[in-house]
């Protein structure tokens, strides 16, 4: 990943990333208290924009917390930071932690007004390579958390499984719980078999998708059959094609999972159906209210 741009937000102002500073007794360094939302930022534009406002505002109240921000004020801090980073396309990262008290005490505290914070970072490019060849991926067994569908901070297991995925010379980890498919360790899988496209059901144990919720829409539009139910070891690796969606990545073919090729080894055609609607659908949203 490319290094961050210099200005960042930080509890109503913006300042250089390089010279932020957050109390060390800050519930986001004790606890994890804290979610956090990434949303793309094409040409200036954020990206479907009140979708990651509503998972945020959802994680704040599963975590006990009111918004400490609208819409509106959240649109004001992306363009501010977009503007103020050179615009284009990019991806923006916002945090809201609890807060710091005095101390370190396990109860939720009162009065204790949140941490905000924010920065923005080069949107990475997908190389025609990685659309030729696709990504490759490990499968691992999900050590995560029973409250998946927060999008907490709460990373480590995440990072781990990246991180065996990096070892083995993958791209991504899968997450497998009970022989069944959960995500990857930083996006959502979808899997197509027999020209149906199926994804995991919502619940505790994934993240809702705003970019899966994306690519549902897309393969709708392009007549591809849907089915939502839980998806076996087995199911996905005799899938014709697997998928990864993400913010940061849009949508992308896995084409090898534990060293084995999905399908006949290539990004599938439905793939690049929804890829290249996805490329309209965002020239399509340009002159588009970024919030409704």
């Amino acid at each position: 990943m490319a290094d961050p741009f210099p200005t960042c937000y930080l509890n109503g102002e913006y300042l250089p990333l390089m010279d932020a500073r957050v109390s060390p007794l800050d519930r986001a360094f004790l606890y994890a208290d804290s979610v956090y939302e990434v949303l793309p930022v094409y040409r200036g534009r954020p990206f479907r924009l009140a979708a990651h406002c509503a998972r945020l505002n959802r994680s704040l109240g599963e975590i006990r917390m009111a918004p400490p921000l609208s819409d509106r004020q959240w649109a004001e801090i992306i363009a501010g930071l977009a503007e103020r980073n050179g615009g284009g396309d990019l991806y923006v990262y916002v945090q809201v932690s609890r807060g710091a008290e005095y101390g370190r005490n396990h109860s939720i505290p009162k009065g204790v007004a949140p941490t905000i914070f924010g920065f923005a970072a080069p949107l990475p490019v997908n190389s025609e390579e990685l659309l030729t060849q696709g990504m490759s991926a490990i499968t691992v067994e999900d050590l995560r958390w029973g409250r998946c569908d927060i999008k907490s901070t709460a990373l480590l297991p995440n990072v781990l499984a990246k991180q065996d995925a990096a070892d083995a010379g993958a791209h991504e980890a899968i997450l497998l719980r009970d022989g069944k498919l959960m995500e990857g360790s930083s996006t959502t899988i979808h899997v197509v078999r027999n020209g149906i496209l199926c994804v995991p059901p919502d619940s505790r144990r994934i993240l809702p998708g705003t970019t899966r919720n994306v690519v549902l829409e897309l393969a709708q539009r392009a007549g591809i059959a849907e089915r939502v139910a839980e998806i076996s070891r087995e199911e996905l690796f005799a899938a014709d094609e697997v998928w990864l969606a993400a913010a940061t990545r849009e949508v992308i073919a896995i084409t090898r999972i534990d060293g084995l090729p999905v399908g006949n080894g290539r990004p599938g055609p439905l793939w690049r159906r929804v890829y290249d609607l996805f490329q309209q659908y965002k020239r399509e949203l340009e002159n588009r209210p970024v919030l409704p």
